[in-house]
């Protein structure tokens, strides 16, 4: 089942101030990783805004479905959506990598509020997913787990370690979205080590696996419908994405995947954003 059209819309909106959010916070900062969070901005809000069971009012709430953000270095992202969703007011993503600020240049578990795991050293995070996802099963407790794992990082052994595991104990309550964006700090995924078909290595592996454009929250929804209704197999979703996504400037750009804009660069990206945003309401 497709979303409505007013519920499309409204999803457009808040990803547009996701993006808006992780320019503020890396100009702010002067530093972080706008590229790859910008290519995720989509996902992430499908997840906080119409999947997850989750209560920003609670945010430990026992039940709650759990997101891990094993590319942790799109950490800007994150903060964005969960600003957006009233964990913590957006105001506070001009703080990015401040000194004694809690929105740190990876996420941090321990004090931000709606963050499941601390995450950043690359491959485990997948694997930390796969713990909970276990543990809900063992307990009986009902919730889904997420995560968001990097292309680039795909070339760390661990993630597949965490495939082999996932498929073996079949966790079907654990969804990984792969963000393809084909770039990593280096270079093109391809050039620097390539790990690709990941579909094929998904499925070699035991997973239901599914490709989307993940920029469309119609694919979106559909392949979470399909993982929903999979059992007794964790569901792979390859993403295809890109870099930089919304901001001409940074779209397919490896140069945008560690560096933050300047005053100049930032208020054109910003710009482009308002415009956006503008012209989504501009359909209601």
């Amino acid at each position: 089942m497709n979303l409505d059209n007013a519920e499309k819309l409204s999803l457009q909106k808040i990803a547009c101030k996701v993006r808006m959010g992780v320019i503020t916070g890396t100009h702010s900062a002067k530093s972080g990783h706008p590229g790859g969070s910008l290519s995720i901005a989509d996902i992430l809000t499908y997840l906080y805004f119409k999947e997850m069971n989750i209560d920003p009012k609670d945010p430990k709430k026992a039940d709650r479905d759990r997101f891990v953000l094993s590319k942790g270095h799109a950490a800007p992202a994150l903060y964005s959506v969960l600003a957006q969703r009233g964990y913590f007011d957006v105001s506070e993503l001009e703080t990015l990598r401040h000194i004694g600020a809690r929105l740190q240049g990876h996420p941090d578990m321990k004090h931000i509020p709606g963050v499941d795991m601390s995450s950043g050293s690359l491959g485990q995070g997948i694997s930390a997913a796969c713990g909970m996802a276990l543990s809900s099963k063992h307990f009986n407790s009902g919730f889904r787990v997420y995560t968001m794992v990097g292309d680039g990082e795909s070339e760390e052994g661990q993630v597949w370690e965490a495939a082999m595991f996932a498929a073996a104990k079949k966790l079907d309550n654990l969804v990984c979205f792969l963000d393809y964006n084909g770039l990593q700090i280096d270079g093109t995924v391809e050039e620097v080590n390539n790990p690709a078909p990941f579909d094929e290595k998904f499925r070699a592996f035991g997973w239901n696996v599914i490709t989307i454009n993940g920029h469309d929250f119609d694919e979106i929804e559909k392949a979470l419908q399909s993982a929903r209704e999979t059992k007794d197999r964790p569901t792979a979703i390859i993403a295809n994405t890109v870099k930089g996504k919304g901001v001409s400037y940074m779209e397919n750009q490896v140069s945008w995947h560690g560096a933050a804009p300047n005053d100049e660069q930032a208020e054109t990206a910003l710009e482009e954003l308002r415009a956006e945003l503008s012209a989504l309401e501009g359909k209601e």
